[in-house]
């Protein structure tokens, strides 16, 4: 497998990326604040229905807005990664083989060793590298031809690194 493709300087690209990347990270604080905000209304539905309710109403009042503060955490983080990456705006590409992901971003070059891969996510938009449970690097798909995708999802699927 020999797939090489260029990643022209787009002002949206880095946030995009620096979404991707931190969403896979931060995707937790949303269920914890869904959870944590549920648990805090229907406290709150009890508790009007105790005689002491309102001595701990605050409790519950407080897991609501502690749930949607966290819910809208991941949302913050990435908008602030959107706005702060769009100054690193440069030319670069990829060279993936059977044996390593290279990337080229201006003048610094790095690499992922297949090897060191423990699995890869897909969105409609990214392959998402993770070296151990980390989120590594991404693979931009819209970049990709139709037929440089197919051959890495059936690179990704014969060395059973596709996850979900």
């Amino acid at each position: 497998m020999h797939i090489r493709f260029d990643v022209p300087a787009d002002p949206a690209y880095p946030g995009r990326v620096a979404a991707a990347l931190s969403g896979v990270a931060l995707r937790k604080y949303g269920y914890v604040g869904a959870v944590l905000a549920a648990l805090g209304v229907i406290g709150l539905a009890i508790s009007q229905g105790l005689s002491w309710g309102d001595q701990i109403s605050p409790l519950y009042i407080a897991m609501i807005v502690g749930g949607v503060l966290a819910m809208l955490y991941s949302p913050l983080l990435k908008w602030r990664a959107r706005r702060r990456s769009g100054g690193y705006t440069v030319d670069g590409d990829y060279d993936i083989t059977d044996d390593n992901i290279m990337m080229r971003s201006g003048t610094e070059t790095g690499g992922i060793a297949w090897d060191g891969v423990a699995q890869v996510t897909e969105t409609p938009e990214f392959w998402i590298v993770y070296v151990g449970r980390m989120p590594a690097t991404v693979i931009p798909r819209r970049l990709m031809s139709t037929a440089d995708d197919e051959t890495l999802r059936a690179f990704l699927t014969r060395r059973e690194l596709l996850g979900g």
